[in-house]
């Protein structure tokens, strides 16, 4: 996945390559039905299946002509938000780890739990949310339910609002993650970045708030946005965002409106045409254009995920970098493709190869 090229501990030229794990989803999806590709799409990623599974039943909705009722968009809508917020705690404890911190990651993963209970809760799935589906959601959220992830909520805010000032704070963390990796706002814009790593450089971008979905357009809530560029801006701004998810969620649920949210029937041939749909992923902008001839199966679905772009496209914030800031600079972009722990870094001088993992590479050089 990543190639390393160093002279002593100096990073001097980086190549990513991906694809070694294509599962050919897109052209699965082809081959069943409208209903299938909902389960198809959320199986494209474990941690935000919710997202992948909203902007392909979005997309299909708007080539249906069906319209989602308001209870059904701010159930999605609650879903959506737990699953960022577990998304950016779990990869604050996996910088945490990477940079020796062992005991901040055991302390964030535990109280990551609690998120995954709320998820569980809403759902009846700790992973697999499986909630979306066309018109609606499957299942209902009543009042005890919801008094409960209410409840909850108020440990989860004063747990992130403490992991905050600790990355805020603490030396180790501070001095590892400050001028690592750092990306210029014409930088980030001219190489296409998205997400959390494009608002840590100081632009102001969320399809959340620029193009509302589900039902953002009727929630208040910031947009989280740093200047400083770095991998230590790129956490905070995760952990700022995790503050403004626990918040949407809080307001969806004192703010559910009446009516019905589980459909009684899910149509199943959509009109010819065609459809871009987007959402914010916990990474960034996730794109589907799906393609109808008519009929039960979609002609074309192509994805476009946020991870492709941040991690493609930022080889020039490796270089001049030492070893052992490689794997925090390649955290801090929250990539999410199977086997990209893999390094290879190559001898050139003796003529050897060998594969390390990001925590064998984080520890070199300081043994």
């Amino acid at each position: 996945m990543l190639r390393l090229r160093a002279e002593g501990e100096e990073v001097v030229e980086v190549s990513v390559n991906t694809g070694y794990n294509h599962r050919g989803v897109e052209k699965l999806m082809e081959r069943n039905s409208w209903i299938r590709g909902m389960y198809l799409a959320g199986r494209v990623c474990g941690i935000c299946n919710a997202v992948h599974t909203q902007v392909y039943v979005q997309g299909v909705e708007k080539l249906m002509g069906v319209e989602p009722p308001p209870r059904a968009n701010h159930i999605r809508t609650v879903v959506m938000e737990l699953e960022r917020i577990h998304s950016h705690m779990l990869i604050s404890a996996v910088v945490a780890e990477i940079v020796g911190f062992d005991t901040l990651f055991m302390l964030i993963m535990r109280d990551r739990e609690r998120v995954m209970y709320l998820k569980d809760l809403v759902t009846g799935s700790r992973v697999h949310a499986d909630i979306h589906v066309i018109g609606g959601v499957k299942r209902d959220i009543d009042e005890v339910r919801r008094d409960r992830v209410l409840s909850e909520l108020r440990v989860i805010e004063e747990r992130l609002k403490y992991y905050r000032r600790v990355f805020e704070e603490d030396y180790t963390l501070v001095k590892r993650l400050t001028e690592v990796g750092r990306i210029r706002r014409a930088e980030a814009l001219s190489h296409c970045l998205v997400g959390p790593t494009l608002r840590a450089s100081g632009v102001k971008s969320d399809v959340r708030f620029d193009d509302p979905y589900a039902a953002y357009s009727e929630i208040p809530f910031d947009v989280a946005v740093r200047d400083e560029g770095d991998s230590w801006a790129r956490m905070m701004v995760r952990l700022e965002e995790a503050l403004v998810s626990v918040d949407i969620v809080r307001y969806a649920l004192e703010h559910l409106p009446q009516g019905p949210a589980v459909p009684k029937a899910f149509p199943r041939v959509a009109r010819v045409g065609e459809v871009v749909s987007r959402v914010e992923a916990p990474r960034g902008e996730l794109i589907y254009h799906i393609v109808s001839a008519g009929g039960s199966n979609p002609y074309r679905v192509k994805i476009r995920t946020p991870s492709f772009l941040n991690v493609i496209n930022t080889e020039f914030t490796y270089l001049g970098h030492r070893l052992a800031d490689v794997p925090v600079i390649f955290a801090s972009y929250d990539p999410c493709i199977s086997c990209t722990e893999r390094v290879l870094v190559v001898d050139e001088r003796r003529g050897l190869r060998r594969y390390l993992s990001l925590r064998e590479l984080a520890r070199w050089g300081t043994a």
